[in-house]
């Protein structure tokens, strides 16, 4: 929720949101401005779901009231049968695409109701929607655990974890997280360097870089092409959403980042 202090402008809050897996966002109340990569944002649709992203998400907020629901992979091929690079890089209005028809529900939400009650509704629906596993779970479960193996640092090394051949692990990543499992290591590391600056600002650059970096140049080249500018423009800007967040879900959920959450294993 952005709200404006009392007897201050409502100025509107921009930040730039590192690349995750999928989102879901309710509008309640208020604008929401997005864009994923290069473009300037534009208004979301008042039920959104963003797909994986390998790109850093610019939004802009007004006083707004939303709710944000993360999914993991595994939620993903519990809750649709499309292929998570179907998604990638994208956001997607839930009410136009017939494939998500039944997140609908959540629109019925009503700004009026308690947090409570908004937060129960929400709840509600999504443990009816995934109570049933896929086919795959194990196998996604696996891949997402081995991607957050900081000693996983080829596709060569991940099939072998996987017991898949290169190119199958091609089509499964693919399939499973939405881009191809180079580009998937190349994002756990470089968010597994963010995250620390998030929760640590003080910190420089050099000291935050995880051990598969040869050096910092290869970092800065990933952090622009995973953020659209370099670490130093991106330290220099508030980061008033981010900020905040990254230290909330460390304190709940262990890591700063949605990326880096591991997934329970299926119980056998």
């Amino acid at each position: 929720m952005v709200e404006p202090q009392p007897g201050s402008a409502a100025e509107p809050i921009r930040d730039w949101l590192h690349p995750e897996w999928f989102n879901l966002r309710i509008v309640l109340e208020g604008e929401l401005s997005a864009s994923i990569g290069p473009g300037a944002p534009v208004n979301v649709p008042r039920l959104v779901m963003t797909g994986p992203t390998s790109h850093a998400a610019e939004f802009v907020a007004p006083p707004c009231h939303t709710w944000g629901v993360g999914i993991l992979p595994a939620g993903w091929a519990r809750l649709s049968g499309k292929s998570a690079a179907d998604y990638a890089d994208r956001m997607c209005d839930v009410e136009a695409d017939p494939d998500l028809r039944h997140l609908t529900p959540l629109i019925e939400i009503s700004r009026g109701n308690s947090t409570v009650a908004q937060r129960d509704a929400i709840f509600t629906l999504f443990a009816k929607l995934l109570a049933k596993p896929s086919k795959r779970e194990a196998e996604i479960v696996e891949a997402q655990r081995a991607l957050l193996d900081p000693s996983c640092a080829t596709v060569a090394h991940l099939a072998e974890k996987l017991a898949m051949t290169t190119r199958t692990l091609e089509r499964f990543a693919l399939d499973v997280f939405g881009f191809p499992p180079q580009l998937l290591i190349r994002r756990q590391r470089f968010l597994r360097s963010l995250a620390q600056f998030m929760l640590d600002p003080s910190m420089h650059w050099i000291e935050t870089l995880d051990r598969q970096y040869y050096d910092q140049a290869q970092f800065t080249r990933d952090f622009k092409r995973f953020m659209g500018m370099g670490p130093r423009e991106y330290a220099r800007l508030p980061h008033p959403v981010l900020g905040a967040a990254a230290k909330a879900r460390q304190a709940v959920a262990g890591e700063a980042v949605q990326v880096l959450h591991r997934p329970a294993r299926p119980a056998s």
